[in-house]
């Protein structure tokens, strides 16, 4: 967990590095060096919330041995792509390929040692807990199943370039159209079965009380989307579909806490949900995290407006509803750089 935070941390500084420090007018490129943060990030994921179901019900116990020996094995091989130099990237460290051989054997090694251990040992991880198809263990099972694969969509979309050289005796590029088609929908499905997921029973659930408990969830979310519709300038279903997944994430993590808080008066309700364990808030938080994420990377994407132009001095040029003019070009000496600034 505590690896996943810092990584997490991580990823989200490189986004605001990105977008708001160095201007590049983006948070996210798919660039390899930015997926091989992403990939050891994706099964850590899948990690934790298999981790669950071990601990609660002690099924998935070689499963989620595997998911840990991935997971540190796309940490290695995130490694072996930043600083080998087999992958073109703006973000890579050095382009040594001895060094890389060095990090590839040492990733064969650990991850290679890793997964003969577990073909080996996984036999004797039996499983105990039996559960049903509409549970909480199958949603936690179908969320571990749409994290790999998009793991795995991402691993190959980062390594198919290096693939096609080798292979095919091709040098092609995969960007982020690609990754866009391919993994975004892995993401929708996995952000619709979250909330549902989260207020299932354990062992066998009742999929007519969930739908019943999430009724009012998915008409607000809805309802949020077609408003968005209805409200937007240009006619892209992306923003009111990712409005209306945030909505739903968010409010479906706050009806899971306001379910663990029994029958009585709103009041007492409210007194027991600060009490609620440490675990059941860091599930909502997260939950509501990645609803956030949802909502912001559908507006940027949806209705941010980009202009690429040559700017003259007092000659005003429109981007979007704005008019914008260049008033004057300075350049500043910093404590170790010069840098060009426009004034508008």
């Amino acid at each position: 967990l505590a690896a996943w935070i810092f990584l997490t941390i991580g990823i989200s500084l490189g986004w605001w590095l990105a977008y708001y420090e160095l201007g590049w007018g983006g948070f996210w490129f798919w660039d390899p060096v930015e997926n091989a943060s992403f990939m050891p990030w994706l099964l850590t994921v899948a990690l934790l919330h298999s981790a669950i179901v071990v601990e609660k019900r002690e099924s998935l116990k070689s499963w989620t041995i595997l998911l840990a020996i991935l997971a540190f094995g796309f940490s290695l091989i995130g490694a072996f792509i930043v600083r080998s130099g087999v992958l073109t990237s703006v973000h890579a460290f050095a382009t040594d390929p001895s060094r890389g051989m060095y990090i590839l054997m040492i990733t064969a090694f650990f991850t290679g040692g890793g997964l003969l251990l577990y073909a080996f040992r996984a036999h004797a991880m039996q499983a105990k807990g039996v559960f049903s198809m509409v549970s909480r263990e199958t949603a936690l099972v179908m969320n571990n199943v749409l994290l790999a694969v998009a793991t795995f969509v991402v691993f190959i979309g980062t390594m198919w370039p290096l693939i096609a050289e080798i292979a095919f005796d091709r040098k092609l590029s995969v960007g982020p159209p690609f990754f866009n088609t391919a993994f975004l929908p892995f993401m929708v499905m996995l952000a619709l079965i979250l909330p549902v997921g989260a207020i299932l029973s354990w062992k066998r659930g009742r999929i007519g009380k969930a739908a019943k408990s999430m009724a009012g969830v998915f008409a607000l979310a809805v309802a949020a989307g077609i408003l968005t519709w209805t409200l937007q300038t240009g006619k892209t279903a992306l923003g009111p579909v990712g409005i209306s997944l945030g909505v739903w994430l968010v409010f479906g993590a706050g009806l899971d806490l306001w379910q663990r808080t029994g029958r009585k008066g709103i009041a007492d309700r409210l007194r027991r949900m600060f009490k609620l364990p440490r675990a059941d808030w860091g599930k909502a938080l997260a939950h509501c995290g990645f609803g956030i994420v949802i909502v912001g990377i559908a507006c940027l994407t949806a209705w941010a407006e980009e202009d690429i132009r040559v700017g003259h001095i007092n000659q005003p040029f429109t981007v979007g509803d704005y008019e914008i003019t260049l008033e004057d070009v300075s350049r500043e000496q910093g404590p170790n750089y010069i840098s060009t600034k426009g004034r508008m």
